[in-house]
């Protein structure tokens, strides 16, 4: 199982010098996956979760694959409706041209209604719009060889009922976003059914969780895959694991904007993560 982690591409202290010490830290480390978050109008919704600067995700990205040299690049997730389609295909093909095949495309709905107004984009046809741009996406991509785009991987973001049958539909991975274990396994069983009714496969799992590191064991039912000591984390990741996910994106931002401006806390859980981690997987490799 690989394991990712989401960058903060937004907030009071990020900057081109810290987005480059995040990229060297997560790579540095042996992580397998550098994600990024996507908005492109900081509307005051927006803000109020993501303030300025925000810096927009396949710009960003480009320039993190010049200093990067392993890791793959990504997204989770590249909100679908804001962008033209052709456009998307075009920027996403070339970045993973430029990147040397390294690029993973997570996409989404989004639920910022500010920002859709802001764009001119109706927000009540936006699960309709997605589906269109990934149709529109691939098409381009599996009809004109210009794009030489195979390859890149899709991840279908979404909790909602909407988004497991938007990933069972088109047949790529499903990338569920900060959740509890129990909900996850509830989940599954849904997406079990909604893939028989398709009469489809039921798509790979390919969740980002919670990170937060705690001295003492976190419980109740409200735990967040991911928050805990790092014996609970490590648990988290082993049933993850189990339940099939081929890759689990870490997402050490906890909600609080001025921790872009205090990001070795979030470095040092990473780092305890990547140790543990190492030594599970040889444990179960030999």
């Amino acid at each position: 199982m690989r394991i990712g982690v989401n960058v903060p591409n937004f907030g009071p202290g990020t900057n081109p010098g810290k987005l480059r010490q995040w990229a060297q830290t997560v790579e540095g480390l042996g992580f397998d996956l550098l994600m990024v978050s996507d908005h492109l109008v900081v509307t005051p919704d927006v803000a109020e979760q993501y303030p300025p600067p925000f810096y927009e995700p396949f710009t960003t990205l480009a320039w993190l694959a010049g200093i990067t040299h392993r890791i793959r690049l990504g997204t989770t997730v590249l909100l679908l409706p804001y962008r033209h389609p052709l456009l998307t295909a075009r920027m996403a093909a070339n970045l993973n041209q430029l990147s040397g095949g390294r690029l993973v495309l997570g996409v989404g709905v989004g639920w910022a209604r500010q920002e859709f107004e802001a764009l001119g984009v109706p927000y009540e046809r936006r699960g309709a719009l997605t589906d269109e741009h990934l149709r529109a996406i691939r098409a381009a991509w599996e009809n004109e060889k210009d794009y030489q785009a195979a390859g890149i991987p899709i991840w279908v973001g979404g909790n909602s009922d909407a988004g497991m049958r938007r990933a069972v539909r088109f047949g790529e991975p499903w990338h569920p976003l900060r959740f509890t274990m129990p909900w996850l396994h509830g989940a599954l069983e849904r997406i079990a059914d909604f893939a028989r009714e398709q009469r489809r496969a039921v798509p790979g799992l390919v969740p980002r969780i919670a990170l937060r590191l705690t001295d003492t064991p976190v419980t109740g039912p409200d735990r967040l895959a991911g928050v805990g000591t790092a014996d609970q984390i490590d648990e988290d990741l082993r049933e993850l694991r189990e339940l099939g996910a081929s890759t689990v994106v870490l997402d050490p931002f906890d909600g609080d904007p001025d921790e872009t401006l205090r990001p070795e806390p979030a470095w040092r859980a990473l780092a305890t993560v990547a140790s543990r981690w190492t030594t599970t997987e040889q444990t179960v490799e030999d």
